[in-house]
Protein backbone atom coordinates (compact mmCIF):
# COMPACT_ATOMS: atom_id res chain seq x y z
CA UNK A 1 0.00 0.00 0.00
CA UNK A 2 2.86 2.28 0.90
CA UNK A 3 4.87 1.40 -2.43
CA UNK A 4 1.43 2.23 -4.53
CA UNK A 5 1.14 5.54 -2.93
CA UNK A 6 4.91 6.37 -3.22
CA UNK A 7 4.32 5.69 -6.67
CA UNK A 8 1.28 7.67 -7.36
CA UNK A 9 3.43 10.50 -5.83
CA UNK A 10 6.32 10.25 -8.45
CA UNK A 11 3.91 9.69 -11.05
CA UNK A 12 1.95 13.41 -9.49
CA UNK A 13 5.99 15.09 -9.55
CA UNK A 14 6.80 13.93 -12.62
CA UNK A 15 3.62 15.44 -14.32
CA UNK A 16 3.97 18.47 -12.88
CA UNK A 17 7.69 18.76 -13.70
CA UNK A 18 6.56 18.48 -17.34
CA UNK A 19 3.79 20.83 -17.29
CA UNK A 20 6.46 23.44 -15.82
CA UNK A 21 8.71 22.53 -18.45
CA UNK A 22 6.33 22.93 -20.83
CA UNK A 23 5.21 25.77 -19.46
CA UNK A 24 8.63 27.13 -19.34
CA UNK A 25 9.52 26.64 -23.00
CA UNK A 26 6.23 28.51 -24.14
CA UNK A 27 6.60 31.51 -21.28
CA UNK A 28 10.28 32.32 -21.69
CA UNK A 29 9.51 33.99 -25.10
CA UNK A 30 8.12 37.39 -24.66
CA UNK A 31 7.79 39.00 -28.67
CA UNK A 32 6.62 42.81 -29.18
CA UNK A 33 5.43 44.44 -32.57
CA UNK A 34 6.79 48.25 -32.36
CA UNK A 35 4.34 50.66 -34.35
CA UNK A 36 2.96 54.02 -34.69
CA UNK A 37 -0.30 54.77 -33.48
CA UNK A 38 -0.77 56.74 -36.25
CA UNK A 39 0.53 57.73 -39.82
CA UNK A 40 -0.12 59.65 -42.88
CA UNK A 41 -1.39 57.73 -46.28
CA UNK A 42 1.79 57.17 -48.64
CA UNK A 43 4.38 57.91 -46.12
CA UNK A 44 6.18 54.98 -44.48
CA UNK A 45 6.73 53.43 -40.76
CA UNK A 46 8.93 51.90 -38.55
CA UNK A 47 8.02 47.79 -37.73
CA UNK A 48 9.45 45.52 -35.72
CA UNK A 49 9.05 42.49 -34.09
CA UNK A 50 11.86 41.94 -30.75
CA UNK A 51 12.50 39.36 -28.01
CA UNK A 52 12.36 40.78 -24.85
CA UNK A 53 15.06 37.82 -24.50
CA UNK A 54 17.35 38.19 -27.00
CA UNK A 55 16.45 34.50 -27.90
CA UNK A 56 16.38 33.83 -31.57
CA UNK A 57 13.11 33.13 -33.56
CA UNK A 58 12.79 31.72 -37.21
CA UNK A 59 11.22 34.21 -39.03
CA UNK A 60 8.61 36.65 -39.14
CA UNK A 61 6.00 37.99 -41.30
CA UNK A 62 3.67 40.99 -41.25
CA UNK A 63 0.28 41.66 -42.56
CA UNK A 64 -1.51 45.04 -42.88
CA UNK A 65 -5.38 45.41 -43.26
CA UNK A 66 -4.53 41.14 -43.78
CA UNK A 67 -2.36 41.92 -46.98
CA UNK A 68 0.75 40.81 -46.51
CA UNK A 69 4.10 42.88 -46.20
CA UNK A 70 7.58 42.63 -47.89
CA UNK A 71 9.57 42.33 -44.73
CA UNK A 72 12.08 40.34 -47.43
CA UNK A 73 12.85 38.58 -44.30
CA UNK A 74 13.78 41.42 -42.31
CA UNK A 75 12.04 41.58 -38.27
CA UNK A 76 12.99 45.39 -38.43
CA UNK A 77 11.74 47.09 -41.80
CA UNK A 78 10.04 50.31 -43.33
CA UNK A 79 6.41 49.96 -44.02
CA UNK A 80 4.64 52.01 -47.13
CA UNK A 81 0.95 53.02 -46.57
CA UNK A 82 1.37 53.98 -50.23
CA UNK A 83 -2.30 53.01 -51.65
CA UNK A 84 -3.53 51.94 -48.30
CA UNK A 85 -7.45 52.42 -47.05
CA UNK A 86 -7.87 55.05 -44.55
CA UNK A 87 -8.75 54.64 -41.19
CA UNK A 88 -8.47 52.37 -38.16
CA UNK A 89 -6.51 49.09 -39.46
CA UNK A 90 -4.66 45.96 -37.96
CA UNK A 91 -1.32 45.44 -38.07
CA UNK A 92 -0.06 41.75 -37.18
CA UNK A 93 3.08 39.75 -37.13
CA UNK A 94 3.31 36.27 -37.68
CA UNK A 95 6.02 34.81 -35.29
CA UNK A 96 7.57 31.40 -36.08
CA UNK A 97 9.46 29.63 -33.28
CA UNK A 98 10.30 25.73 -31.94
CA UNK A 99 7.87 24.78 -34.41
CA UNK A 100 5.05 26.82 -33.19
CA UNK A 101 3.54 30.08 -34.64
CA UNK A 102 2.06 33.31 -32.69
CA UNK A 103 0.32 36.53 -33.62
CA UNK A 104 1.01 39.69 -32.24
CA UNK A 105 -1.47 42.93 -33.33
CA UNK A 106 -1.13 46.29 -33.07
CA UNK A 107 -4.00 49.32 -34.33
CA UNK A 108 -2.72 52.04 -36.62
CA UNK A 109 -5.21 54.70 -37.88
CA UNK A 110 -3.97 55.97 -41.09
CA UNK A 111 -5.11 59.84 -42.03
CA UNK A 112 -5.69 61.36 -45.51
CA UNK A 113 -2.22 62.83 -46.27
CA UNK A 114 -3.67 66.59 -47.18
CA UNK A 115 -6.65 68.91 -46.15
CA UNK A 116 -9.38 68.30 -48.43
CA UNK A 117 -10.69 70.88 -50.82
CA UNK A 118 -13.12 73.57 -50.29
CA UNK A 119 -15.38 74.09 -52.90
CA UNK A 120 -17.81 76.81 -53.94
CA UNK A 121 -21.31 76.69 -56.14
CA UNK A 122 -23.70 78.55 -57.93
CA UNK A 123 -27.35 78.43 -58.12
CA UNK A 124 -28.44 77.70 -61.69
CA UNK A 125 -32.41 76.93 -60.94
CA UNK A 126 -34.44 76.05 -58.76
CA UNK A 127 -38.14 74.04 -58.82
CA UNK A 128 -40.75 73.18 -56.34
CA UNK A 129 -40.38 70.98 -53.67
CA UNK A 130 -43.13 69.50 -51.36
CA UNK A 131 -42.32 71.42 -48.07
CA UNK A 132 -44.06 68.25 -46.50
CA UNK A 133 -41.36 65.71 -47.87
CA UNK A 134 -38.58 64.94 -44.89
CA UNK A 135 -36.18 63.90 -47.75
CA UNK A 136 -34.20 60.89 -47.40
CA UNK A 137 -32.88 59.94 -50.53
CA UNK A 138 -33.18 61.40 -54.00
CA UNK A 139 -32.28 60.15 -57.60
CA UNK A 140 -32.60 60.28 -61.18
CA UNK A 141 -33.66 56.87 -63.03
CA UNK A 142 -33.89 57.35 -67.18
CA UNK A 143 -34.14 61.08 -66.46
CA UNK A 144 -36.79 60.48 -63.91
CA UNK A 145 -36.82 62.11 -60.47
CA UNK A 146 -37.40 59.81 -57.50
CA UNK A 147 -37.38 60.13 -53.64
CA UNK A 148 -37.59 58.95 -50.46
CA UNK A 149 -38.97 60.29 -47.27
CA UNK A 150 -38.87 59.93 -43.70
CA UNK A 151 -40.35 59.67 -40.07
CA UNK A 152 -42.43 57.52 -38.93
CA UNK A 153 -46.09 57.48 -39.90
CA UNK A 154 -45.03 59.85 -42.97
CA UNK A 155 -42.36 57.61 -44.67
CA UNK A 156 -43.15 57.31 -48.53
CA UNK A 157 -41.63 56.30 -52.04
CA UNK A 158 -42.58 58.97 -54.34
CA UNK A 159 -42.01 59.44 -58.39
CA UNK A 160 -41.70 63.43 -58.88
CA UNK A 161 -42.11 65.85 -61.43
CA UNK A 162 -38.94 67.72 -61.02
CA UNK A 163 -40.61 71.21 -63.10
CA UNK A 164 -44.06 71.45 -61.04
CA UNK A 165 -43.08 69.29 -57.28
CA UNK A 166 -45.81 66.86 -57.99
CA UNK A 167 -46.27 63.79 -56.68
CA UNK A 168 -46.49 61.58 -59.56
CA UNK A 169 -46.74 57.81 -57.96
CA UNK A 170 -46.43 56.97 -54.12
CA UNK A 171 -46.27 54.25 -51.84
CA UNK A 172 -46.28 54.92 -48.10
CA UNK A 173 -44.81 52.95 -45.60
CA UNK A 174 -45.99 51.21 -42.46
CA UNK A 175 -46.80 53.70 -39.77
CA UNK A 176 -43.65 52.31 -37.86
CA UNK A 177 -41.15 52.13 -40.74
CA UNK A 178 -38.77 54.88 -40.92
CA UNK A 179 -37.52 55.16 -44.40
CA UNK A 180 -34.52 56.33 -45.01
CA UNK A 181 -32.00 56.45 -48.28
CA UNK A 182 -32.71 54.83 -52.20
CA UNK A 183 -31.15 54.01 -54.88
CA UNK A 184 -32.05 52.40 -58.26
CA UNK A 185 -30.56 49.59 -59.58
CA UNK A 186 -31.28 46.92 -62.48
CA UNK A 187 -34.95 48.42 -62.84
CA UNK A 188 -35.46 48.20 -58.86
CA UNK A 189 -35.65 50.46 -55.90
CA UNK A 190 -33.57 49.50 -52.90
CA UNK A 191 -34.74 51.19 -49.97
CA UNK A 192 -33.06 51.61 -46.43
CA UNK A 193 -34.72 52.22 -42.97
CA UNK A 194 -33.07 53.93 -39.94
CA UNK A 195 -33.38 51.12 -37.24
CA UNK A 196 -35.56 48.63 -38.30
CA UNK A 197 -32.52 46.46 -39.65
CA UNK A 198 -33.97 45.60 -43.05
CA UNK A 199 -34.34 47.35 -46.31
CA UNK A 200 -37.18 46.87 -49.17
CA UNK A 201 -36.50 45.99 -52.86
CA UNK A 202 -39.47 47.74 -55.32
CA UNK A 203 -39.97 47.55 -59.14
CA UNK A 204 -39.34 50.31 -60.66
CA UNK A 205 -42.52 49.67 -62.91
CA UNK A 206 -45.07 49.28 -60.83
CA UNK A 207 -43.83 50.31 -56.87
CA UNK A 208 -44.67 46.73 -55.78
CA UNK A 209 -42.13 44.79 -53.13
CA UNK A 210 -40.38 41.96 -54.37
CA UNK A 211 -38.37 41.50 -51.46
CA UNK A 212 -37.13 42.29 -48.21
CA UNK A 213 -33.51 42.23 -46.89
CA UNK A 214 -31.58 42.79 -43.42
CA UNK A 215 -28.14 44.04 -42.25
CA UNK A 216 -25.81 42.05 -41.35
CA UNK A 217 -22.89 43.96 -40.28
CA UNK A 218 -24.08 47.48 -40.39
CA UNK A 219 -26.62 48.32 -37.57
CA UNK A 220 -28.42 51.31 -39.08
CA UNK A 221 -29.95 52.10 -42.25
CA UNK A 222 -28.72 56.22 -43.67
CA UNK A 223 -27.65 56.87 -46.94
CA UNK A 224 -27.58 54.79 -50.18
CA UNK A 225 -25.86 54.65 -53.86
CA UNK A 226 -24.65 52.72 -56.39
CA UNK A 227 -21.98 52.16 -58.86
CA UNK A 228 -21.85 49.51 -61.24
CA UNK A 229 -20.64 47.06 -59.03
CA UNK A 230 -21.97 47.76 -55.61
CA UNK A 231 -25.18 49.05 -53.53
CA UNK A 232 -23.14 51.59 -51.46
CA UNK A 233 -24.31 52.37 -47.81
CA UNK A 234 -23.87 55.21 -45.30
CA UNK A 235 -24.84 53.63 -41.31
CA UNK A 236 -24.49 56.75 -39.81
CA UNK A 237 -20.52 56.18 -38.65
CA UNK A 238 -17.38 57.02 -40.61
CA UNK A 239 -18.16 53.75 -42.35
CA UNK A 240 -19.66 53.45 -45.40
CA UNK A 241 -20.60 49.75 -46.78
CA UNK A 242 -20.29 48.20 -50.27
CA UNK A 243 -23.15 45.85 -50.81
CA UNK A 244 -23.76 42.93 -53.36
CA UNK A 245 -26.92 43.73 -54.99
CA UNK A 246 -28.51 40.67 -55.33
CA UNK A 247 -27.76 39.54 -51.31
CA UNK A 248 -27.53 43.05 -49.84
CA UNK A 249 -24.41 41.26 -47.70
CA UNK A 250 -21.88 43.79 -46.64
CA UNK A 251 -18.65 42.60 -48.91
CA UNK A 252 -16.42 45.48 -47.55
CA UNK A 253 -16.36 49.31 -46.09
CA UNK A 254 -14.04 52.18 -46.33
CA UNK A 255 -13.47 54.64 -43.57
CA UNK A 256 -13.74 58.13 -43.83
CA UNK A 257 -11.30 60.35 -42.73
CA UNK A 258 -9.44 63.82 -43.38
CA UNK A 259 -5.81 65.01 -42.19
CA UNK A 260 -6.93 65.15 -38.72
CA UNK A 261 -9.85 63.24 -37.96
CA UNK A 262 -12.69 60.81 -39.21
CA UNK A 263 -15.58 61.93 -40.50
CA UNK A 264 -19.07 60.29 -39.30
CA UNK A 265 -22.71 60.83 -39.64
CA UNK A 266 -22.55 60.73 -43.36
CA UNK A 267 -26.05 60.85 -44.80
CA UNK A 268 -27.59 61.01 -47.94
CA UNK A 269 -25.17 59.56 -50.90
CA UNK A 270 -24.96 60.06 -54.24
CA UNK A 271 -22.31 58.11 -56.99
CA UNK A 272 -20.94 60.85 -59.61
CA UNK A 273 -17.79 60.53 -61.63
CA UNK A 274 -16.10 57.76 -59.63
CA UNK A 275 -16.91 59.28 -56.20
CA UNK A 276 -19.20 59.16 -53.60
CA UNK A 277 -20.63 62.71 -52.33
CA UNK A 278 -22.61 62.83 -49.07
CA UNK A 279 -24.66 64.94 -46.76
CA UNK A 280 -23.81 65.20 -43.44
CA UNK A 281 -26.08 64.73 -40.68
CA UNK A 282 -27.58 68.39 -39.29
CA UNK A 283 -25.23 69.96 -41.26
CA UNK A 284 -25.59 71.90 -44.67
CA UNK A 285 -22.63 70.37 -46.29
CA UNK A 286 -21.63 68.29 -49.07
CA UNK A 287 -18.53 65.65 -48.78
CA UNK A 288 -16.68 64.43 -52.12
CA UNK A 289 -15.25 60.85 -51.09
CA UNK A 290 -12.85 58.53 -52.50
CA UNK A 291 -14.16 55.13 -52.43
CA UNK A 292 -11.17 53.60 -53.16
CA UNK A 293 -9.57 54.77 -49.67
CA UNK A 294 -12.55 57.05 -47.77
CA UNK A 295 -10.15 59.99 -48.05
CA UNK A 296 -11.86 62.80 -48.03
CA UNK A 297 -11.27 64.99 -51.21
CA UNK A 298 -13.14 67.70 -50.86
CA UNK A 299 -16.05 70.12 -48.94
CA UNK A 300 -18.93 72.33 -49.96
CA UNK A 301 -20.17 75.04 -47.29
CA UNK A 302 -23.99 74.76 -48.78
CA UNK A 303 -25.00 76.97 -45.68
CA UNK A 304 -25.82 79.96 -48.40
CA UNK A 305 -28.53 78.05 -49.85
CA UNK A 306 -30.58 76.53 -46.29
CA UNK A 307 -30.55 80.89 -45.84
CA UNK A 308 -32.16 81.47 -49.31
CA UNK A 309 -34.50 78.82 -48.19
CA UNK A 310 -35.16 80.42 -45.20
CA UNK A 311 -36.37 83.20 -47.01
CA UNK A 312 -39.64 81.77 -48.24
CA UNK A 313 -40.15 79.38 -45.11
CA UNK A 314 -38.89 78.80 -41.82
CA UNK A 315 -36.55 75.90 -40.87
CA UNK A 316 -35.21 73.74 -37.90
CA UNK A 317 -31.76 74.53 -37.87
CA UNK A 318 -30.73 71.29 -36.30
CA UNK A 319 -32.67 69.01 -38.43
CA UNK A 320 -34.36 70.91 -41.47
CA UNK A 321 -31.00 71.16 -42.99
CA UNK A 322 -29.41 69.84 -46.69
CA UNK A 323 -30.39 66.26 -47.22
CA UNK A 324 -30.86 65.17 -50.49
CA UNK A 325 -28.40 65.16 -53.62
CA UNK A 326 -29.57 63.35 -57.38
CA UNK A 327 -27.02 63.68 -60.43
CA UNK A 328 -29.22 63.24 -63.85
CA UNK A 329 -26.73 61.30 -66.06
CA UNK A 330 -28.14 62.37 -68.78
CA UNK A 331 -27.66 65.88 -68.59
CA UNK A 332 -24.77 66.20 -66.50
CA UNK A 333 -26.78 68.65 -63.87
CA UNK A 334 -26.94 68.23 -60.00
CA UNK A 335 -29.98 68.96 -57.93
CA UNK A 336 -29.92 69.41 -54.05
CA UNK A 337 -32.53 69.43 -51.85
CA UNK A 338 -33.06 69.04 -48.28
CA UNK A 339 -35.54 68.01 -45.21
CA UNK A 340 -39.20 69.62 -45.93
CA UNK A 341 -37.67 72.42 -47.74
CA UNK A 342 -39.56 74.40 -50.44
CA UNK A 343 -37.76 73.99 -53.37
CA UNK A 344 -34.99 71.58 -55.37
CA UNK A 345 -31.99 73.72 -56.80
CA UNK A 346 -30.02 72.91 -59.68
CA UNK A 347 -26.20 73.92 -58.88
CA UNK A 348 -22.93 73.84 -60.35
CA UNK A 349 -19.69 73.28 -58.27
CA UNK A 350 -16.72 75.42 -58.63
CA UNK A 351 -12.99 74.44 -57.46
CA UNK A 352 -11.56 77.24 -56.15
CA UNK A 353 -8.27 77.91 -57.51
Amino acid sequence: MKTHNFLNTRVILLLIAVIFVNMSCETKYKFKLESPKKAVLGSEINISLSEANNIDFDRVIFYLDGKKQDNKGESSFKMSLKGCKLGKQVITAVVFYEKKSKKIRNDITILSDESPEIYDFKIINSYKHNKKSYTQGLEFYDNELYETTGLRGKSSLNKVDLKTGEILKKIEFDKNIFAEGMTIFNNNIHILTWQSGKGFVYSIDDFKKQKEFKYSKSKEGWGLTHNEEFLIKSDGTEKIWFLDPETHKEVKYIEVYTNKTKVSELNELEYIDGMIYANKYKKNTILIINPKNGKLEAMVDMTRLWKEIRKGQSLDSEDEVLNGIAYNKQTGKLYVTGKRWGKIFEIELIKNN
